[in-house]
């Protein structure tokens, strides 16, 4: 079997777990040595299987490893190359090499090959949508919907990738860097490193196609992908470019009807994907849980895993105190590490340890159940992306849109005086309250070119071990994996 019908089976069979009886019987209808990109892009019934295989791909278990689950394990491990998030133990070793840097700087490492083989796989099956929808049977609002999800996901996919094995784009200049291989059919032919310039094109590209083939369409629930995830995207793709004007408009259109959560959903329900804030997240049913695989597994407060009760995670201890008394993010983290106050039914063991600034922002279901929502994109990012963009623009506005969300988080809190600098500063400290944990520290720190400072925290010196890295240090881009390298002469690897 060619190895992209293998993808195709590995979706369609993913797929066949969840979805309807009628779609079970079109599988099992099927010889697996049959199932064929023409077969499922035959009728726009099948393109959604395709789809929603990719949904599901996105909180799976890959290579049988624990600590590969979906893009909530990406999301960890960007969180553990900051300064933000901090070990507290070494436990039973989950993401402790990432957070010393080592992972992603070692070409042979499989957390480092992880991923590019994650995100190139969604590309490879967004492709298959992308490329077959034209000839699918069926009616046209449903190709355009499956067409414009896939479009969505193959620009993500390249946005993440470039961000990580690129050099970080700069706006005013050609960014001719080398970025990563731009693919757009689901062959597997090598192809050389396209520049960072063309890649964001190539985003940017998808993304303006995938707003207009989304423009009637309503998702069923918010694991689907629909115009204003298209838009929330552009609005992040823009601020990493450096194009803040566009990045300001994309995030107050994307943002358009939704509403911030508020205080006490904020304590008592963020780990809800039908929260009101929550644009686009996934939802793990109970009968499709990986257990000790789970993104709450690792992250939250509760679950009885022995990662969770060895290395319960915890803020930096002066990030911590820069929050106001007053603002309900305060009461996500307890520097006591006791967690005396929980939401009503949440329960810590007496086996769970109990370490200084330790967060209770992210609550699985249960000591014995993992299982919770891993959100990709909320409400309260787009306001922060506008501001800031305003901020850079010298725009009188910034503040009062800083303002109109930070007043929900805080009820004391006031409208900014300050400009300039001083204003930009400020949102982005709001930003690291507000987005802790949830996978954009890495990202943010390269988009503008900071260094690495894990000083004067509560960083352990044995577990951290790097505490400095400089600003466009070769270790802020991830380095090509071998693997990739073996199987495509094409490739040029990064400088160590």
């Amino acid at each position: 079997m060619k190895t992209y019908n293998k993808f195709i089976l590995w979706v369609l069979t993913i797929v066949s777990i969840v979805f309807s009886s009628c779609e079970k019987e079109y599988l099992e209808e099927l010889p697996t040595e049959d199932v064929s990109i023409e077969t499922a892009t035959a009728t726009t019934n099948n393109l959604f299987l395709v789809i929603n295989g990719i949904h599901r791909s996105l909180y799976i278990r890959y290579q049988n490893n624990q600590g590969r689950s979906g893009i909530g394990a990406l999301m960890l491990q960007n969180e553990s190359l900051g300064e933000d998030y901090v070990m507290t133990a070494n436990a039973n070793n989950w993401f402790i090499n990432t957070y010393k840097w080592l992972d992603h700087t070692n070409t042979n490492d499989p957390d480092n090959l992880f991923p590019y083989r994650t995100y190139y796989r969604i590309i490879r099956n967004a492709n298959i949508v992308i490329n077959g929808a034209d000839q699918a049977v069926g009616p046209v609002p449903e190709r355009k919907a499956a067409l414009g999800q896939a479009l969505i996901y193959r620009a993500w996919a390249h946005f993440q990738l470039v961000q990580l094995y690129g050099i970080r784009y700069q706006s005013g200049i050609v960014n001719s860097q080398l970025g990563v291989p731009i693919r757009l059919t689901t062959g597997s032919e090598p192809l050389a490193r396209a520049s960072v310039e063309d890649v964001y094109a190539q985003v940017n590209k998808d993304l303006d196609e995938a707003i207009i083939a989304l423009e009637e369409y309503s998702r069923p629930n918010k694991s689907h992908l629909d115009k204003s995830i298209a838009q929330g995207l552009k609005a992040r793709v823009a601020l990493v470019q450096g194009n803040y004007v566009a990045a300001a408009q994309f995030a107050e259109t994307a943002r358009a009807g939704y509403t911030l959560m508020s205080s006490n959903d904020y304590f008592n329900n963020f780990s809800d994907l039908k929260n009101n804030e929550w644009m686009w997240g996934s939802t793990i049913q109970e009968d499709q849980t990986d257990f000790f695989g789970n993104y709450g597994a690792f992250i939250s407060r509760n679950y009885s895993s022995s990662n969770i009760r060895g290395n319960p995670k915890a803020i930096n201890s002066t990030l911590y105190n820069a929050i106001p008394a007053t603002d309900i993010r305060k009461s996500l983290f307890d520097p006591t590490g006791l967690h005396a106050t929980l939401p009503p039914g949440i329960e810590i063991s007496d086996r769970h340890a109990r370490k200084p600034y330790t967060s209770q922002k992210f609550l699985s279901v249960s000591t014995g159940d993992s299982r919770m929502d891993v959100p990709y994109m909320r409400v309260s990012e787009m306001y922060l992306i506008e501001a800031e963009s305003k901020a850079r623009l010298n725009d009188p506005t910034a503040a009062t849109i800083l303002h109109e969300y930070a007043v929900v988080r805080d009820p004391a809190y006031t409208l900014s005086t300050n400009t300039g600098t001083d204003l930009i500063e400020e949102i982005l400290l709001q930003r690291r309250w507000e987005l802790w944990g949830e996978g954009f520290r890495f990202y943010d720190l390269k988009r503008m070119n900071l260094p690495l400072n894990r000083n004067g925290a509560n960083h352990i010196g044995s577990l951290a071990v790097i505490f400095d890295v400089p600003a466009g240090d070769n270790r802020w881009q991830f380095l090509i994996p071998q693997d990739a390298l073996d199987a495509n002469p094409l490739l040029e690897p990064n400088p160590l």
